[in-house]
């Protein structure tokens, strides 16, 4: 009975070892093929098996793409509008979200469930009168511009995830603080927020992974060059009669570096924060 059970344990973890590292390799397979293009030659990425490695290793691929796409100007955009965008999204987001989980009235409820449901509209739905809107207020091809509409697209599931985590916060930390003289600000930045710690976290590396990575959007508020985002820039490689290859995915591997480090020091709080937040409605 117990050989038996055993045996069972055994083949169960072999399995789960087997699993897992099937789901490993498949969402490794899209980073390999980055990096096999990034370092083919013109003629290879044309005439070689996409999965094989290249004869001879272009590295001068990565130096053509910066060029091009006139990568560090890109990159001073897209740093600009994430860490606005982030910086924003933490601080609006966790004041509405501490407003509403704290209040008791009607309005605030609606509101909260105002928010969720903007979670399930799809861009497209406000695409045509984002872009007549931001026209009249002349905020096309702008920097701020981009900030406030990446901050609008994304404010509904922040604030969803922010409400959920910071109910499990005990209230009689901040009656304690009121009790000696606190304001509601004061109480929420002294108290409540330093709490908020890993719901936090986690909207820092998505608000960033999704402002960075932002193309949809980036597409209709600006065009020009000057405030041209990184992914942006990949458009550029693919013509109506060329397609350089090798170029969009060298430019594609070096604006990933800095999410893959971000993401690679902060990736234990994500899930943290996201169930946190969840657990309470």
């Amino acid at each position: 009975m117990n050989t038996r059970i055993s045996k069972g344990e055994k083949a169960l973890h072999a399995c789960k070892i087997v699993f897992l590292g099937l789901s490993a390799l498949i969402g490794l397979f899209p980073f390999y093929l980055v990096v096999m293009y990034a370092i083919k030659s013109p003629i290879d990425s044309a005439n070689t098996n996409p999965l094989l490695p290249p004869h001879t290793i272009a590295w001068s691929n990565f130096t053509e793409a910066i060029e091009a796409s006139n990568f560090f100007n890109a990159s001073k955009n897209s740093l600009i509008v994430s860490l606005s965008c982030v910086v924003l999204t933490i601080l609006v987001c966790s004041m509405a979200a501490y407003a509403i989980a704290r209040s008791t009235s009607r309005l605030y409820r609606i509101l909260f469930y105002m928010f969720v449901a903007s979670i399930m509209m799809p861009f497209q739905a406000i695409m045509f009168p984002l872009y007549k809107t931001w026209l009249d207020l002349g905020l096309l091809n702008t920097l701020p511009g981009l900030v406030l509409a990446l901050l609008g697209v994304g404010i509904g599931y922040n604030i969803f995830l922010y409400t959920g985590f910071i109910k499990t916060v005990p209230r009689e930390l901040e009656e304690a603080a009121m009790i000696d003289g606190a304001s509601k600000y004061r109480t929420f930045f002294g108290i409540v927020f330093p709490l908020l710690k890993p719901v936090t976290m986690t909207v820092l590396v998505l608000g960033t992974l999704g402002a960075w990575n932002d193309f949809v959007v980036s597409m209709v508020i600006v065009q020009k060059e000057a405030v041209t985002t990184l992914p942006l820039t990949q458009v550029r490689f693919f013509g109506e009669y060329t397609t350089q290859l090798h170029l969009a995915f060298a430019g594609v591997l070096l604006a990933m570096v800095p999410v893959i480090i971000l993401y690679f020091f902060t990736q234990k709080y994500i899930v943290g924060g996201v169930t946190a937040g969840a657990v309470k409605g």
